[in-house]
């Protein structure tokens, strides 16, 4: 007997899934386990696996990039040959058009974006005794875009008997080039500026579409616009002396880098130094480890460091839980494997949640200096950027050239003060200046 599978709820707070592939077709046959399709949630692109009885494929009720919520039918299982039955209320949403989107249509006006009659010229009504020439003084005075101004001033097309298509009745470029050709003869020639160069006609620097917002996307703006408007952000920085830390990383990758991973071979990044030194510094200025709830102040006895990874959709941030007590090498293992999950979208969500300080990297951008929005419900995100040489003067009082980076704090007033965000920051720039201490 056959049997509709419904969409499965993959985290807590989904709600609704985009179903981005199929992973089997219809007629396959399926046992406990297999990968199914896989689905973009709030948090993830997660498998999903068949656990119903074993069968084969009937019926895909949805197709790839449909937006459905959680409990929708999306596909049917049975024997071979028999007939899939019809999904109740099955009304998915796709997720993306299969065509390039429309611009809407501004009120009471053809919109650009739809084909429509062309406006004709309408020959402006003068009195006998005076020029049918209208002036450039009254063409200023019409409603035109400043394009639609300059190309009408170069063909000499009056703007004042053109009717406008865009919002409000504005004359744009298209009905000006429409109107070309069709206005009579003038008497005497219009008073212009003279011309400077032609209006660029040619390719843009991308196509002009409107790009479906994804389940991901959608979720960390939402998170970010939350956290901006909500919590009341302040910002520290402070600069380092980054040569200690440079030099560090460059004599344990000489050593460590070229050696196969069972016999301790490891590749240091800036961010893994960052990362537990970070660590060490919230040992020492707990109070910037805590969270703001509805009920009180939360005392975070772990800390749980997120870190930012690009992606293709935006940003997230994957957990190294406990890294208060792990080594050098341990945070830097872990953060490579959370990387390489990230960007093939295989993090789990619980991967990505439980954080309580976050550290975001733009240095290998050439970013000096940057404020990350505050990671809810952390009371801190840290900022680093690149390092980069100026003149310094160094304990001889003699100018040298200097390698700094400069490290911004966003705080949650709620939480920290100032004061202890400064000690933090005081802690932080200590053991990068010192990095041996963050090996002990």
């Amino acid at each position: 007997m056959s049997e509709i599978i419904d969409m499965p709820k993959l985290s807590d707070t989904m709600t609704v899934g985009t179903l981005v592939k199929w992973n089997a077709k219809e007629g396959d046959k399926l046992t406990f386990g297999t990968i199914v399709c896989e689905v973009e949630t709030d948090k993830a692109t997660m498998e999903v696996q068949h656990t119903a009885a074993d069968g084969v494929l009937l019926k895909q009720y949805v197709p790839e990039g449909t937006q459905l919520p959680v409990g929708a039918p999306i596909y049917a299982v049975g024997k071979a040959g028999e007939t899939a039955p019809e999904a109740p209320g099955a009304n998915p949403t796709p997720a993306a058009p299969t065509a390039p989107a429309k611009e809407p249509a501004a009120p009471a006006t053809p919109s650009p974006s739809i084909p429509a009659p062309q406006p004709s010229f309408i020959p402006p009504s003068f009195p006998d005794n005076q020029t049918t020439t209208p002036t450039a003084v009254s063409d200023e005075r019409i409603k035109a875009s400043p394009l639609a101004k300059k190309i009408a001033a170069e063909k000499g097309v009056p703007l004042s008997g053109i009717a406008g298509t865009g919002p409000g009745g504005r004359i744009v470029k298209s009905d000006v080039l429409a109107a070309e050709g069709k206005a009579p003869a003038a008497t005497s020639p219009v008073k212009t500026a003279p011309a400077t160069s032609p209006a660029y006609i040619g390719p843009g620097i991308q196509e002009d579409k409107l790009t479906p917002i994804s389940t991901i996307r959608g979720v960390i703006a939402r998170r970010l616009l939350e956290s901006k408007t909500s919590v009341p952000h302040f910002y520290l920085e402070i600069e380092v002396d980054a040569k200690p830390l440079a030099d560090l990383r460059e004599s344990l990758n000489i050593k460590l880098a070229d050696l196969p991973p069972e016999k301790g071979g490891v590749k240091f990044t800036v961010n893994d130094l960052i990362l537990r030194a970070s660590a060490e510094a919230l040992r020492r200025v707990p109070v910037v480890n805590n969270s703001w709830q509805a009920d009180g102040i939360k005392q975070n006895g772990s800390v749980h460091l997120a870190f930012g990874v690009a992606i293709e959709d935006g940003l997230v941030t994957p957990v190294i839980r406990d890294a208060h007590g792990k080594t050098l090498r341990q945070i830097a293992l872990e953060a490579k494997e959370l990387i390489g999950k990230a960007r093939k979208k295989k993090l789990t969500p619980n991967e990505m949640s439980g954080s309580t300080f976050t550290v975001t990297n733009l240095g290998m951008f050439g970013i000096d200096t940057f404020y990350g929005i505050i990671n809810m419900p952390n009371a801190a995100i840290l900022s680093v950027g690149a390092t980069f040489k100026k003149p310094v003067v160094n304990e001889r009082d003699e100018i040298v050239v200097g390698y700094c980076m400069k490290i911004g704090l966003s705080v949650d007033h709620r939480v920290v003060d100032g004061a202890d965000g400064a000690k933090f920051l005081q802690a932080l720039k200590e053991i990068l200046e010192t990095p041996a201490l963050m090996l002990v």
